[in-house]
């Protein structure tokens, strides 16, 4: 059993919930190390909680960065748009892990890669990590993209939304698949690794003041007015404004579209119920039953 653990007295019950389980799960790191059949049995399927070093803390630009993280441990299969939760260390106001999408894998150097965006003290602070620190991970979490039926897939990503995106471009060349990307930045100087997704197909660009590519968002970009039929799937992952008019030109075009949701999560494994989502078959976790969910389950 779990050591006991001190309850935080907050204003909302569902916050009270979810700081009593993720302090308990805090408490216990050491215990859950030691055993970990315990991850198992929670979430009814193998995950891990382990340390990395870091390799690299690679500034793209103000917001972006990415981090290249080494572990003793063998990377298990990670599956295109899953997530790992990441504990930051030394920011007593950042308590609970932040859900961070999969970026790249290199199984062969055994290094993960995650894009992170700035947007608050905790990544902030991860922002900050140099060379030989400690990071520790829960992964792999969530659910994954799937296979499109045709040779062609696009794939439409906003902001730090083109995370997931890579290592899906990747797996989709590996299948002999086609992909294009079609990405949407407010201007150039926010723009993410445009060489590393060219690899993998052709990128398409749009941006707010029209500074590369385009002018305008992403559902507004030439190319998709001139879509042919051989486009067997569309994926997409951003700001749920983006990912609704996507899922809206997918469905008037007939053509199945997979999002991959952002929201706040405080476990990651489908303890604390926090990231429900309203779908039209009822309420979904985005951990457990996502972060990906064909979007027209979803109840925008």
């Amino acid at each position: 059993m779990l050591a006991s653990s001190q309850l935080f007295i907050l204003p909302s019950s569902s916050h009270f919930i979810i700081y009593s389980f993720y302090h308990l799960l805090i408490s216990s790191q050491q215990y859950i190390k030691e055993n970990p059949n315990l991850v198992t049995f929670v979430v009814e399927m193998k995950k891990f909680i382990h340390d990395f070093q870091i390799i690299s803390n690679r500034r793209i630009n103000k917001e972006y960065f990415v981090l290249s993280l080494a572990s003793e441990n063998q990377i298990p299969e990670i599956k295109p748009g899953q997530f790992v939760q990441v504990r930051v260390d030394n920011a007593p106001n950042t308590f609970l892990r932040r859900p961070i999408s999969v970026y790249d894998v290199d199984y062969e150097r055994n290094i993960l890669y995650l894009l992170i965006q700035i947007v608050g003290e905790g990544t902030m602070i991860l922002s900050r990590l140099k060379s030989r620190e400690i990071l520790n991970l829960v992964y792999p979490l969530g659910n994954s993209f799937s296979l499109p039926d045709g040779e062609k897939a696009l794939l439409i990503g906003g902001g730090v939304g083109v995370a997931p995106l890579l290592l899906l471009g990747r797996w989709l060349k590996e299948q002999n698949k086609e992909p294009v990307f079609l990405f949407g930045f407010r201007n150039s100087g926010l723009l993410v690794d445009i060489d590393l997704f060219n690899r993998f197909g052709k990128v398409y660009i749009a941006t707010d003041d029209g500074s590369t590519g385009e002018k305008g968002v992403v559902t507004q970009h030439s190319f998709l007015r001139n879509v042919s039929g051989d486009i067997g799937m569309v994926y997409t992952c951003g700001p749920e404004v983006m990912m609704k008019a996507v899922a809206l030109w997918a469905e008037n075009n007939e053509i199945h579209c997979e999002a991959s949701l952002e929201t706040y999560m405080a476990c990651g494994i489908g303890a604390c119920l926090c990231c429900a989502r309203e779908t039209v078959h009822g309420i979904s976790h985005v951990c457990t039953d996502g972060p990906v969910f064909n979007s027209k389950k979803l109840v925008w």
